[in-house]
């Protein structure tokens, strides 16, 4: 029984009409915006809610589009921060176009005549931009005339009509977020520009201009893959499509499988019916090709594949669309899986019969997989047993209660693991974490080069045999158990050889953890800067926020941040040169791992030249390795001391 219950009448919380409140819809966007958008952010990773909302946007243009009406996107973004979206479609019907940008559950995608495939059908999108936008405006060029109503945090400021061009139409959306949300943000070019190629790849013949620059694609899905792929395609890439369809695929020499999939132009991040219904049945249809006993992993390893379909009122997972969970084309009618199923068991199965040199060496690639996987079949078998025996929470990982695959929970995305070195190092985060999402992996001292060796390492290899299990990815990124796969290491040349082991053995086994973005270095501080309050110029007591302490501290992450503490704090700051993150306590910890976490993400791109680089820094070319850093040692002159 709960202690309110126990309590004196007089002494319960007071329950009367003047708690019963109604919030308008800008007022419920805003008092929960992760019903809307999913989390909030500052854009420093590309999932952060200002995407979201520039996507929400887009979506409605891509959407004309769709429908035969404007070929060209306008996007500019001024100063990282604000926002304009211009399409030369059919223009929001002025009459409606206040209450289509600020009354939820309003909009035209409810009419399936006209918008048959769309992502946005529950007339949320534009709404929830306009109540997280410290300024929004919707313009509507129709008929001659062009509307339009503009908006602060949610409520309307003005509603204008003026005459315009008569053949100009169209939507105009400009959105400034809000900076009390969205607390320091900034828009990434790269981020967006991966976002609108996604957009030109699934929409042949759009144009969009992005402050200037021209994006559009020629060859669909071809594209995609040639883009994004950062290994050899061992044959030309498979591309069939029909109307609600179009796939492509290839085989690569690289470990493991990559996907691409997307559903009404959404990109599905997370993938769902449609990339689960592709993934079985170009197994089943190859390995039916073949009239062989070939397992679908050997037929799937190495894989790069995307697929791309159109859906009647699909269903997603979160309102984030990033996972669907259709499993009809439509309402009531045709299986999704099947009607997959039925187009790659026709059309692959066709291609493969007309093109004999590409299944001749895509059996040759399967039948390398076959020979690799039952090789090492034995260790494989012993490892996964031992994986299971052992009692990890006491060697190895102290895991979290929430996880990135488990059932769907508000903080899903926020599950990590740290990878850290040594027990000293994950000690100090062990105390310091959020046991409900942030999960630690301690290494014993430098891991394996794992270069140039087989999968075979990765089972014989305790730690890496943990690890894998740990983050359930044997099987495929499906199974990922933590969003963010972070490396903690010290701030040294150590901690530096160590990470890079760790990129290279995600780099040679588990490429597309680190192409979709999961992989993460931890930054911490350097240093510490910090000066008793008393001796620090200006200080005002009514102005102290730790009034437990005696001293102002700062942490600097770099050089130029600990000049600037030491000018701000005064004369004699004590400085900490921190060597190791062993050394930083508990209670110091939990600022760099909580809500100011500073994370890099670790990016792959297909002008990398991955294989070069691991060849050169991790091979066994060492004295070329010696070679250059004498070639390119500096030295610099000894400076006199500054005052």
């Amino acid at each position: 029984m709960s202690d309110e219950l126990n309590m004196p009448i007089e002494e319960q919380v007071a329950y009367t009409d003047d708690n019963i409140r109604h919030l308008s819809d800008m007022e419920h966007v805003r008092l929960r915006p992760g019903m809307y958008i999913g989390k909030l952010g500052d854009g420093s990773q590309n999932d952060d809610g200002i995407y979201v909302l520039l996507k929400e946007v887009i979506d409605n243009s891509i959407d004309e589009f769709k429908m035969h009406a404007g070929k060209r996107i306008e996007i500019d973004i001024t100063d990282h921060k604000r926002v304009s979206v211009r399409d030369y479609g059919r223009g929001i019907p002025q009459g409606k176009l206040m209450e289509a940008v600020s009354v939820l559950n309003t909009g035209g995608k409810y009419d399936s005549k006209a918008f048959k495939k769309s992502v946005g059908l529950n007339g949320v999108g534009v709404k929830a931009v306009n109540a997280l936008s410290a300024h929004f405006e919707a313009s509507s060029y129709r008929d001659g005339k062009v509307r339009t109503v503009v908006f602060e945090k949610g409520n309307m400021v003005s509603d204008t009509t003026e005459n315009a061009g008569p053949e100009e139409t169209g939507t105009r959306i400009v959105f400034e977020p809000d900076n009390t949300l969205f607390v320091g943000y900034s828009f990434r070019s790269a981020y967006i520009e991966t976002m609108l190629r996604n957009y030109t790849y699934l929409n042949t013949g759009l144009t969009i201009m992005y402050n200037g620059k021209r994006i559009l694609s020629r060859n669909g899905l071809v594209d995609l893959l040639t883009d994004n792929m950062t290994a050899t395609s061992l044959y030309p890439i498979i591309h069939l499509k029909t109307e609600d369809i179009e796939i492509a695929f290839t085989h690569t020499d690289q470990y493991g499988e990559e996907y691409y999939s997307f559903v009404n132009g959404q990109h599905t991040t997370q993938g769902g019916t449609h990339q689960s219904a592709f993934k079985e049945h170009i197994a089943r249809t190859i390995k039916e090709f073949y009239n062989k006993n070939h397992e679908f992993t050997d037929i799937r390893n190495g894989i790069v594949g995307a697929i791309a379909i159109n859906v009647e009122e699909p269903v997603f997972e979160s309102q984030t669309k990033v996972k669907l969970g259709s499993t009809a084309m439509e309402p009531g009618g045709r299986s999704l899986n099947k009607f997959v199923g039925d187009f790659i068991k026709t059309e692959v199965d066709n291609y493969l019969h007309r093109n004999t040199e590409v299944a001749d060496t895509m059996l040759q690639k399967i039948q390398e997989s076959e020979k690799e996987r039952k090789a090492i079949a034995g260790v494989t078998k012993i490892a996964r047993e031992r994986a299971k025996k052992v009692n990890m929470h006491n060697r190895k990982l102290r895991d979290c209660r929430i996880h990135f695959n488990d059932a769907k929970g508000d903080r899903t995305d926020e599950s990590c693991i740290f990878i850290t070195e040594g027990d000293s190092a994950s000690g100090s985060i062990t105390k310091s974490r959020d046991v409900n999402t942030q999960a630690v992996f301690s290494l014993r001292g430098k891991p394996l080069n794992s270069f140039g060796l087989t999968k075979k390492v990765v089972y014989e290899n305790e730690e890496f045999n943990l690890l894998q299990a740990a983050l359930n990815i044997e099987d495929g990124l499906e199974g990922l158990r933590y969003n963010k796969v972070i490396v903690a290491t010290d701030a040294d040349v150590d901690g530096m050889h160590i990470r890079l082991l760790m990129i290279t053995f995600f780099l040679q086994f588990f490429p597309d953890l680190i192409k979709k973005g999961h992989v993460y270095i931890l930054q911490t501080p350097l240093f510490r800067v910090r000066n008793r309050k008393r001796l620090i110029k200006g200080y005002k007591k009514e102005n102290d926020t730790d009034r437990k302490s005696d001293f102002i501290t700062r942490y600097c992450y770099s050089d130029e941040e600990r000049l600037k503490a030491i000018a701000d704090l005064g004369p004699n700051p004590e400085i900490t040169r921190f060597k190791g993150l062993g050394e930083i306590s508990p209670d110091e910890f939990k600022h760099f791992i909580g809500k100011d976490i500073r994370l890099e993400r670790v990016s792959l791109h297909k002008n990398d030249a991955v294989m070069d680089l691991l060849e050169f820094y991790m091979g066994k070319n060492t004295m070329e390795r010696q070679n250059f850093i004498i070639d390119n040692l500096v030295v610099e002159e000894d400076k006199p001391d500054e005052e």
